[in-house]
């Protein structure tokens, strides 16, 4: 599993022009499942991302969590984070999990991450989503499966 997660001041997601997930500050998460990944793997990122101390705190430092602030998640399913492109040009998603694996996965994300915080949006599994953001910092953190 990948989670790309952005720290945003605001974030959304469109589908067919209609916005369909908003959220104020918090993080933009983006998620890429493996064939390989675990509903353990899924339980300790979820774990971790809510721990995250990427915010700041009254002196400035980087202390605070998202419920410390009343922050809010925006979860959009990308598969595209599995890109191999060590061979040619156009990139091959072998690495990825089949769709209906991954769309489980997702989902599961969606409702551990709902019963530890109220303020939950997402994108929709695969659809073609167009995806605004501000990122502030810029700050990004890349959790990956195979390094933890």
């Amino acid at each position: 599993m990948r989670l790309v997660i952005q720290r945003v001041s605001r974030a959304c997601v469109r589908v067919d022009g209609e916005k369909i997930g908003e959220i104020g500050r918090g993080f933009l998460v983006l998620m890429g499942v493996a064939e390989d990944d675990t509903e353990e793997i899924l339980e300790h990122f979820v774990d971790k991302l809510m721990k995250l101390r990427i915010f700041e705190d009254e002196n400035g430092k980087t202390n605070l969590s998202l419920g410390d602030v009343g922050g809010a998640l925006l979860l959009v399913s990308q598969f595209t984070l599995y890109a191999d492109c060590k061979k040619g040009n156009r990139p091959s998603f072998i690495h990825a999990g089949n769709p209906a694996k991954a769309n489980e996965m997702y989902e599961r994300f969606i409702a551990l991450c709902r019963e530890r915080m109220e303020n939950v949006q997402t994108g929709s599994f695969g659809a073609d989503m167009k995806v605004e953001l501000v990122n502030d910092g810029p700050f990004t953190i890349i959790f990956d499966s195979r390094e933890m």
